[in-house]
């Protein structure tokens, strides 16, 4: 309880900031207008505050808020390949233990990257529509046109090449080698379990790293966040005006309407198709999780009423269940992995960045592989976006304006988020139990 009050204070702080934010960079715009852009005042405040150090015309500014918000953003950034690469590896050590296989977990992974790859390639459909309906575009002004970038023309299947790495300590060194990363921690994971106990130092170690890059995190996220996310906000709208907020609100809206939708229309017919069953009773029935999910936000507080409902509702057998369900919340997560494909294109395209289908399917490769081991940490999944704008290229300026946003107001989509991963738990213990021949048909039906 005292921990779902210490992150409701958290996201009470960065709605705090956000809306301070809003404030003073909106009243920044109206003094810029009010004294005159080339005035003798406003040059004065800008260099003081906003002007970027790293630029020509910053060699003899401050740029307080510019060098808050960078440190903010690079703290976040120096965690990204420990938490990908510890987090995924400890998963799928967990995962592959040999008294946890079989048919199962074998099962279990099938139906977990059946709803990944369907959700990924409804999430990008609908996001590239919404990028080309003119949803995310922002009318950037004349000095920040140069900052913007075309990403190279590409065949897609070259990202096949670049996920094996041939220097691990190389991947491991830049995070625009995400993809790289993610197959160490795979295959990391997967020989540990093989290694049994002879791996345990390692699994220590890694423990130990987890453990450590989950504590630099909360504090950067508790601490930091609030008060970095006030001054790139405030810088955000004081140079490039307000034409952000549109574009991320249309963000904010596509991700609920499209985890609501889905939460309640694709799990219920892929249990449909599987089970024969009624999706009209799995979908009455699984109501009151995903409420609960939206009200708490948490998988791990959700997760006692699920295996209640899932055992007692659906039919599901309690050893199905039992394994599912905790396996699901840890590596089983659809509703972040759209979140993060519509964040990534809104990002892009916001930035003046054209994004194809072949970014978005990159974008949404990475999101899947992120979300699998994404680890238990506030604002985790928003946190991770930047994983998957990395791994898609999108590294200039203004990728970070767009991505402050997505983390600072993660919390209102969030609340559509985390009911398509619950429910999408709930599905596959539904459909593994039926598959097993342990699924109890008259209690689903009562």
């Amino acid at each position: 309880m005292s921990e779902d009050k210490k992150r409701l204070t958290i996201v009470q702080r960065m709605f705090t900031a956000v809306v301070l934010g809003i404030l003073a960079g909106v009243g920044c715009i109206l003094l810029r207008n009010a004294v005159g852009a080339d005035s003798q005042t406003w040059t004065l405040i800008n260099q003081a505050l906003f002007v970027d150090i790293t630029s020509s015309e910053g060699v003899s500014g401050i740029g307080l808020f510019f060098i808050i918000g960078e440190t903010f953003m690079h703290a976040l950034q120096v965690a990204i390949v420990p938490i990908v690469l510890v987090s995924l590896a400890l998963s799928l050590c967990d995962l592959t233990q040999p008294e946890r296989l079989g048919r199962i977990a074998a099962r279990t992974i099938v139906a977990f990257l059946g709803f990944y790859v369907v959700v990924a390639i409804i999430a990008g459909i609908v996001s590239y529509a919404v990028a080309q309906s003119g949803g995310f575009d922002v009318t950037l002004p004349g000095s920040a046109v140069v900052e913007t970038t075309s990403v190279d023309a590409y065949n897609p299947l070259s990202v096949i090449v670049s996920i094996v790495p041939n220097n691990m300590i190389a991947s491991m060194s830049s995070n625009n080698s995400i993809l790289a990363v993610c197959f160490l921690g795979v295959v990391i994971g997967i020989c540990m379990a093989r290694m049994g106990d002879k791996a345990r130092p390692i699994r220590d170690l890694f423990d130990s790293i987890n453990g450590l890059v989950q504590l630099f995190v909360n504090f950067v996220l508790d601490k930091l966040a609030p008060f970095c996310i006030f001054c790139m906000i405030t810088r955000s709208l004081a140079v490039y005006g307000v034409d952000y907020l549109r574009p991320a609100a249309v963000w904010i809206a596509t991700t609920m309407l499209l985890c609501a939708v889905l939460a309640f229309t694709l799990y219920p017919l892929a249990v449909f198709l599987l089970t024969k069953l009624s999706p009209f009773t799995f979908a009455c029935k699984t109501a009151k999780i995903a409420l609960f999910g939206a009200a708490t936000q948490s998988s791990a507080a959700t997760m006692p009423l699920n295996m209640r409902t899932c055992v007692g509702e659906l039919g599901c057998s309690q050893e199905v269940s039992s394994f599912v369900l905790p396996t699901g919340m840890s590596i089983h997560m659809n509703g972040t992995t759209a979140m993060q494909i519509i964040a990534v294109t809104f990002i892009g395209t916001a930035a003046g960045i054209e994004m194809t289908p072949a970014l978005i399917a990159t974008a949404a490769l990475v999101s899947i592989t992120v979300a699998m081991g994404t680890p238990p940490i506030p604002a985790a999944g928003a946190t991770l976006v930047s994983v998957a704008m990395l791994g898609a290229g999108l590294s200039t300026p203004l990728c970070y304006v767009g991505y402050s946003l997505v983390l600072a107001l993660n919390y209102v989509p969030g609340m559509a988020v985390m009911p398509m991963n619950v429910v999408g738990d709930s599905a596959a213990s539904v459909i593994v139990s039926h598959l097993e021949g342990t699924l109890d048909k008259d209690v689903y039906n009562s």
